[in-house]
């Protein structure tokens, strides 16, 4: 089997195809991945940033979104051989992925069958992002009138969170670099973007002189953020500032449930919402879209062979 792999403490992410093809267990599915994407935890799982956090065994393979067809059933399922499907694995340390020719899914991983009109590249860049936007919002709580920033709206999950912000019927601030970035976000449905490499609080209090309703905290320092809040606003962070940082703070962690994968499957279908697409890259290539990751405007895609 080919993958991308860490094959030691300290080592660059390295293709190789000597990988024996996982047999799924009890509770899982054997599949046959076709499409996969990169994330901000597989920059933070190659560069090590995850050791003492998680268990490293190696060879790691890296990548944690995954689209696929039903290759193999280990056990029981409600998945048949050739039922095409996605999601995201969630495991409690680090060995099996997704950027490989297969990857065994089950248990507490996140897998929802792909509809019927849903190309497998699409569905391959959904999971991990799409779950974290959603749970984002939810959390938020953003009703009709809010007036809603999104602090780190160019990434995947900022993407999706503006769409999902603005189909909630609230007003959209958008954090982005002014040119093809500020095209980028107001594309996507937000009503006002702001230059994060300027002086931000400035800009978001000439915009809502009260504060705003709630804070999508995905990039940037989050006490900054929380002080532009008005009495009431929520904050949701994704990136580890919580209510031990503020009272209005809670922290999220995506998680890739199958009511939460059908809901993004079935908003992309019906045009709800799109998951924009910076860059494709094929299996042998995801050791540079790792170092191209930083910047994109979406989601960077993996091709399997």
């Amino acid at each position: 089997m080919r993958a991308i792999t860490l094959d030691r403490d300290g080592a660059a992410p390295t293709a190789r195809d000597d990988l024996a093809r996982p047999s799924p267990g009890p509770d899982e599915v054997l599949i046959r991945v076709r499409a996969s994407s990169v994330n901000g935890f597989d920059r933070k799982a190659a560069d090590g940033a995850l050791r003492g956090s998680m268990d490293y065994r190696y060879p790691v393979v890296l990548g944690k979104d995954f689209a696929g067809e039903v290759e193999a059933i280990g056990g029981t399922s409600e998945f048949r051989v050739g039922d095409p499907v996605f999601g995201v694995l969630m495991r409690s340390y680090l060995g099996d992925g997704t950027w490989a020719e297969y990857v065994t899914a089950g248990g507490g991983d996140g897998i929802a069958r792909v509809p019927d009109g849903i190309e497998l590249a699409t569905a391959g860049v959904l999971g991990l992002a799409g779950a974290t936007a959603l749970d984002t919002l939810d959390a938020l709580a953003v009703r009709p009138g809010d007036t809603v920033l999104v602090a780190g709206a160019t990434g995947g999950v900022g993407a999706l969170a503006v769409q999902y912000a603005r189909l909630a019927g609230a007003r959209v601030v958008a954090t982005a670099r002014p040119g093809p970035a500020t095209d980028f976000v107001r594309d996507l449905g937000a009503a006002e973007v702001v230059d994060y490499t300027g002086d931000l609080t400035g800009q978001v209090r000439a915009l809502a002189p009260d504060g705003v309703s709630a804070v999508a905290h995905l990039a940037g320092e989050g006490a900054p953020l929380a002080g532009l809040l008005a009495a009431g606003g929520r904050l949701a962070s994704t990136i580890g500032f919580g209510p031990d940082q503020h009272p209005a703070a809670i922290s999220i962690f995506g998680r890739p449930e199958r009511g939460t994968l059908d809901r993004l499957a079935d908003d992309v279908l019906a045009g709800r919402v799109r998951m924009p697409v910076d860059r494709r890259y094929e299996l042998d290539e995801a050791p540079r879209a790792l170092t191209e990751f930083s910047g994109a405007l979406g989601k960077l895609a993996v091709s399997m062979p």
